[in-house]
């Protein structure tokens, strides 16, 4: 690990001012930038921890976000729904009592995420920034199209944890189980600059597919930080999230479903939401689950016939294609779990 500066930001424009290098743009830039001074902002310090130890990441300064006011607050917004301050840890979501109340699915997900240790420091907001976790990606010595090399090592390699979907150019999987739900639930991120500007941002619409950009995950900005989360009112809406890994603690999914239903008072559902992670570079949206369920009252086998159609156009690799029955009876149960859960 090399040698940097700290730094602590107490407002948002003081993090923003500090904040000239997105963590992806740190990785990427060249040993004169680095020592010219690029700085990084440290939410949790999990996943930047990970990377100074593993050397891919050398900042010349890291600006904590941990002093600055309202970013580790959850507030009801005046019509509805949650405001979640992105320094948040996942140990107090999955605990909070509104977030219980009117988000189980999501306080599901986060609780059982990593481990409790991991849980009382890791935030929400740097949760849904992490790099991958691909091997290849991780070590120093490949040098993979995400780093600026030129082919991914996972295609042909090693990739029993790799994407289904989307791996062409990159077969990352997004590594953040609260994403998986917080698509499924329609959630916003509020993304603030060194300007006091504030855009909003559609949480699927935040992330970044390869074929996108090869190098980052987000469309996150130099001088700009993830300062809320922002969740709709869910009145009337059914949702469930279930995930398998090799283990039942601290492990990253192999897979995990999102399912949100809007039901009409016939119980026919008029909308479908349907998220996989661990499935693709960014959450995916089954969008042929989706239209399978529409206007149908649910049932065993409509359910049955959606998660067919989740999975109709995946790609598997070599050494991932047991993820396909996989996801095909999450889906199939998260759905039958969303039609049981309460409005």
């Amino acid at each position: 690990m090399n040698r940097f500066a700290w730094a602590t930001a107490r407002t948002v424009s003081e993090a923003t001012a500090a904040a000239a290098s997105t963590v992806a743009d740190a990785m990427s830039a060249s040993p004169d930038a680095v020592r010219d001074g690029a700085s990084v902002v440290k939410a949790g310090g999990i996943d930047l921890l990970d990377l100074l130890k593993e050397d891919l990441l050398a900042p010349a300064t890291v600006v904590s976000l941990k002093e600055i006011p309202g970013l580790g607050a959850i507030v009801e917004e005046p019509g509805g729904g949650l405001r979640i301050g992105s320094m948040v840890t996942l140990a107090h979501l999955a605990l909070h009592p509104m977030v219980r109340h009117q988000y189980p699915a999501l306080s599901d997900a986060v609780g059982s995420s990593a481990s409790p240790q991991v849980r009382n420091v890791a935030t929400l907001g740097g949760n849904l920034l992490q790099r991958p976790r691909c091997w290849y990606f991780r070590s120093v010595e490949h040098r993979c199209l995400r780093k600026g090399g030129d082919h991914c090592f996972a295609i042909l390699g090693e990739n029993q944890y790799h994407a289904i979907f989307g791996n062409t150019y990159c077969a990352i999987v997004h590594p953040s189980t609260a994403a998986t739900v917080l698509v499924a639930l329609g959630a916003a991120v509020t993304l603030t600059n060194d300007a006091g500007a504030v855009r909003r941002v559609l949480l699927e619409d935040f992330f970044v597919s390869p074929d996108q950009d090869i190098e980052r995950e987000n469309d996150l900005k130099p001088h700009e930080i993830l300062t809320a989360i922002l969740l709709p009112p869910r009145a009337g809406m059914h949702t469930a999230h279930l995930k398998q890994g090799e283990r039942d603690s601290f492990d990253w999914p192999l897979a995990d479903v999102a399912v949100t239903l809007d039901l009409d008072p016939e119980g026919r559902c008029k909308r479908a939401v349907v998220v996989l992670g661990a499935a693709a570079p960014v959450p995916h949206r089954a969008k042929g689950a989706e239209a399978a369920l529409a206007g149908k009252r649910i049932d065993g086998n409509i359910a049955e016939q959606a998660a067919a159609a989740a999975l109709k156009d995946a790609t598997p690799l070599a050494k991932n294609a047991y993820k396909l029955p996989l996801f095909a009876a999450l889906v199939r149960r998260a759905i039958l779990k969303a039609m049981a859960a309460q409005s």
